[in-house]
């Protein structure tokens, strides 16, 4: 529906946005506590833990961060919340439009699991909250108390997370339950932890009572956190537009491995902040992001070799079918006839499919001429990334996929 569609678009522009400003008040506020070093004596006695000087918009900054509070509570205090649960908001609203309304279409894989769309949003909605309560559990018990072995368990914990999810859902609906759970984590930290613990600071200082340094410690540990999930979460955001990474065959693994990298890369900057370079980190980075595009796009064994190692009735017919196809000499007439059965009802100037009314990102194939301009993208996407047909609702064979790598 055409309403649908457009407060799709308008929630997703919400969501950039309030996402953006989330994350910049993330990678600001964290860059500025490393940033701070020791204060001149007469800061220190004013209670003052650390200062910095910084230059912007044409001025000189002085910011100062007290080891406590100040000794009387200013008139006006600027707090960084809503940037967080603006975030979520639009991001749930977002994922209840396109992957909840339309479980079939974007949620449910039949390869991977046969679910209902009622058993689909059910699956989703409990990952998410089971995912976060393992989570918190995991942060309040004396596992929290040790960083090194806690940030172990947690990756540990999103790989298996990651396998679950590819094991429950589409390929895209695995990713974005996946930073779906990243992101509830994250605007949790704020809402139960860092909230509160300011508000204990703020009153502690308006009303003269001595401040509770784990407070603070507790709040700026779910800061770190939330510091190390930001570019694994920005990368799941856009990883929908990247189809060779969540239709791979081992999709959670590709996940799992590009979450860890970009943690890492984060892992350099919150260093650099401090004064530590290591140039290490950025190569290793790279080289790991090198290492897994090499394996994702390393040639899969040809059609052939996989059809003759596991044949089956089905696969039988589907030779039948294969046979019938070849046999018509001219190899236009042949792809066009499997462009026109599994491409053309949604990447038409007037698409017949319930999915989309318009065809997706412009790409009409109604003649050869179309077919022909779009060859590269369409033999890539069947027979490299096989994305296309859309979650294969065509049913399209190995045996056709191979007419159209030989094409």
């Amino acid at each position: 529906m055409p309403w649908l569609e457009w407060l799709s678009l308008f929630v997703r522009w919400f969501h950039v946005i309030a996402g953006v400003a989330w994350i910049g008040a993330s990678f600001y506020f964290i860059w500025l506590d490393n940033s701070l070093r020791e204060p001149p004596q007469q800061k220190k006695d004013q209670g003052i833990k650390g200062d910095l000087w910084a230059i912007h918009g044409g001025g000189f900054y002085e910011i100062a961060k007290y080891a406590h509070g100040p000794q009387t509570m200013p008139e006006k205090l600027h707090w960084f919340k809503w940037e967080a649960y603006s975030t979520w908001l639009s991001g749930m609203a977002l994922l209840i439009l396109v992957y909840y309304f339309g479980a079939s279409a974007y949620l449910i894989d039949p390869s991977v699991q046969a679910l209902s769309p009622l058993q689909a949003v059910l699956f989703g909605l409990g990952f998410i909250a089971i995912g976060f309560g393992v989570y918190e559990i995991a942060c309040r018990s004396p596992l929290g108390q040790y960083p090194t072995v806690f940030g172990v368990a947690l990756a540990l914990f999103i790989t298996f997370t990651c396998w679950l999810a590819a094991h429950l859902f589409s390929g895209r609906g695995a990713y974005i339950h996946v930073g779906a759970l990243v992101g509830t984590i994250m605007v949790a930290n704020v809402f139960l932890v860092i909230m509160p613990s300011q508000r204990k600071m703020v009153h502690a200082v308006s009303n003269n009572e001595p401040i509770d340094p784990a407070w603070g410690a507790g709040a700026k540990l779910r800061s770190v956190h939330n510091n190390y999930f930001t570019l694994p979460l920005l990368f799941i955001m856009i990883s929908n537009h990247y189809p060779q990474t969540y239709q791979h065959d081992m999709n959670w693994l590709v996940l799992a491995l590009l979450m860890a990298v970009s943690a890492w890369i984060r892992h350099f900057f919150n260093l650099k902040h401090h004064g530590v370079i290591r140039p290490a980190i950025l190569v290793s980075g790279f080289l790991a992001m090198l290492a897994i595009a090499v394996w994702v796009s390393w040639p899969k064994a040809s059609f052939s070799s996989e059809h003759n190692a596991k044949t089956t009735i089905e696969e039988t017919q589907q030779e039948s079918s294969l046979v019938s196809v070849q046999k018509m000499t001219d190899q236009q007439e042949r792809i066009e006839n499997l462009i026109a059965t599994h491409c053309r009802s949604c990447h038409s100037a007037t698409p017949t499919s319930e999915l989309f009314k318009v065809a997706p990102l412009g790409v009409v194939l109604d003649n050869w001429q179309d077919i022909s301009r779009y060859k590269a993208q369409i033999i890539h996407r069947t027979t490299v990334t096989r994305d296309m047909p859309f979650l294969n609702k065509t049913g399209m064979t190995d045996a056709e996929r191979q007419i159209l790598s030989k094409w």
